[in-house]
């Protein structure tokens, strides 16, 4: 598909659009990444509000795993993306159990 841009010679010697899809293709992946490290931070974190009296803390966490989500929306790969809407899952479920504040 793309072999006549890897064959054409450039004055610097690279194919420009070839070279910006393997861009694109590692900017991506690092998204993914990102948002799979947000959603064990945020993960770790609602392991400490599934302790009675510190339900709270699922607040704060929301928008944490939300920003997770928001970085596996914009890669390749949905896997991170998928990882932090359970991690929000599992603080909006304990917030509801609670009460919204407990």
């Amino acid at each position: 598909m793309f072999e006549h841009i890897a064959t054409e010679k450039y004055s610097n010697g690279r194919a420009p659009l070839l070279e910006n899809m393997v861009r694109y293709a590692y900017n991506t992946a690092m998204a993914n990444i990102i948002s799979i490290l947000i959603g064990i931070v945020a993960l770790v974190l609602a392991f400490i509000g599934l302790v009675p009296l510190l339900g709270w803390t699922n607040w704060l966490i929301l928008p944490i795993a939300g920003v997770g989500a928001l970085f596996g929306l914009i890669s390749s790969k949905s896997s991170g993306m998928y990882f932090c809407l359970i991690v929000i899952g599992i603080c909006a479920f304990r917030l509801w159990i609670g009460g919204g504040i407990i």
